[in-house]
């Protein structure tokens, strides 16, 4: 009765977010495209793909953020298996975009089938997948239980609920109950991550903390680095002038980050603000933010690397492109997390401090509370409770060179010691995928 109650409620709520999901690919653009493939249907070039002798790996990956786990889960696994093969799946056209440029043949990148009983038992027979691996926080009732029914192991990598989500899941328990126990084992990343499962149903032989698959993130290439820096010499920002950078900003903070540019350039002059929305589509709401302050700006788009320097020197880089984030943290002297001021979650501060650059967040951390716990009691970073904190915290920073190398050298270090997830998460896999 149960997956009765499911499968009748989850189409009809597909269907009141239909129109939702209409205006996201009229607004992003990029939607549309391969929207079949939630139903199962594939292009032939995937198709072949999918028809591959042996079989694959299934990673369901929801967006941006776990498709970073996804990757570097994939490259530990092809050290220990060069042969493995995998079909990478993300929910978002941001995530599915970024995928696209990410993984080649023989992997393929797809859009998460829905998970319904008429579109996921074909799917998973089409992929035949040896292991169906879930990033972070993904249950979907279809999938984990016709995988159970087909002999497929499914297993909870780099696994967290927040408190948030907690909450939810505990409203619907008689669903999380029947669930979890046919999930092969979870690979959580803190003891709270493993209460809350144990609380929704999760047998406590299967979970296993394993930490933050995000401590094992890469260092940014250094040719993402030198061609950030090179944008910014073509600008007109000279070695030595300091850079701010605010990564993954939402709504809100491209506005205060603009507002506090006056006070930091009094004391700066040099100052460049380089901004790097989360959402490249929202270019134009921020190009009138920084207008209306007056603020002249340059876009990343319009500034190709074969381009000619602006005539003028702007105030304001905005880096409307994707994929260059890590590249302009590399180049920054100071860096601002977004999603965690103005918005609640926040993002992820392990890519800057991986490159030992001193991180300011605000106070919405929500999505990564062992992290942010870890950089708290390792005074790793600074924590601001409002802008005006975050301008106070910014000024000290630009003034104080000795601080900023210990806050970098507190993070890098922090990273150093937390990292070895993802090989035990590689590990776990390995050993319940089916071989046959």
């Amino acid at each position: 009765m149960i997956w009765w109650i499911y499968n009748l409620v989850f189409p009809f709520a597909f269907a009141l977010l239909l129109p939702h999901f209409i205006w996201r690919m009229v607004r992003r653009g990029g939607y549309a495209r391969d929207f079949a493939q939630r139903f199962g249907r594939y292009r032939s070039e995937d198709a072949a793909l999918l028809d591959a002798p042996g079989r694959p790996i299934w990673i369901q990956a929801v967006s941006v953020g776990e498709l970073a786990v996804a990757l570097s889960f994939m490259e530990e696994v092809r050290r220990r298996d060069p042969e493995a093969r995998f079909v990478l799946t993300t929910n978002t056209s941001t995530g599915h975009a970024l995928a696209l440029k990410k993984v080649r043949a023989p992997d393929v990148t797809l859009y998460f089938p829905l998970d319904v009983p008429w579109v996921m038992p074909r799917v998973l027979r089409r992929i035949r997948p040896s292991a169906v691996v879930l990033v972070e926080n993904e249950m979907w009732p279809n999938l984990i239980r016709g995988a159970r029914k087909q002999g497929i192991p499914t297993v909870m990598i780099n696994g967290r609920i927040s408190e948030h989500s907690f909450r939810g899941y505990c409203r619907i328990r008689f669903i999380t109950r029947d669930l979890l126990p046919r999930i092969h084992g979870f690979c959580v990343q803190s003891a709270a991550d493993r209460d809350r499962l144990l609380t929704l149903g999760a047998p406590a032989d299967k979970v296993e903390i394993t930490g933050s698959a995000k401590y094992d993130i890469a260092a940014t290439p250094p040719t993402a680095g030198a061609r950030a820096r090179a944008v910014l010499a073509r600008i007109g920002v000279q070695p030595g002038d300091p850079v701010l950078v605010g990564g993954s900003t939402w709504e809100g903070e491209e506005a205060v980050l603009a507002d506090l540019l006056p006070a930091a350039r009094a004391q700066h002059p040099r100052l460049m603000l380089v901004l790097v929305p989360r959402h490249a589509e929202r270019r134009e709401a921020v190009l009138a933010v920084l207008r209306d302050r007056g603020l002249s700006v340059v876009q990343r788009s319009m500034v190709p690397d074969d381009a000619p320097a602006p005539a003028k020197r702007p105030d304001v880089l905005l880096v409307d492109t994707t994929g260059e984030l890590r590249g302009f943290y590399a180049a920054a002297d100071v860096v601002f997390v977004g999603k965690s001021l103005t918005q609640t979650g926040g993002q992820n501060p392990i890519e800057p401090a991986k490159d030992g650059k001193p991180v300011i967040v605000g106070p919405h951390m929500e999505n990564f509370p062992a992290i942010a716990q870890d950089f708290t009691e390792a005074d790793a970073w600074r924590q601001v409770a409002d802008a005006a904190e975050l301008q106070r915290a910014v000024l000290r920073l630009l003034a104080d060179a000795p601080e900023r190398r210990r806050l970098g050298t507190a993070a890098a270090d922090l990273i150093a010691r937390r990292a070895g997830a993802t090989r035990l998460m590689a590990e776990r896999v390995l050993s319940a995928r089916v071989q046959n």
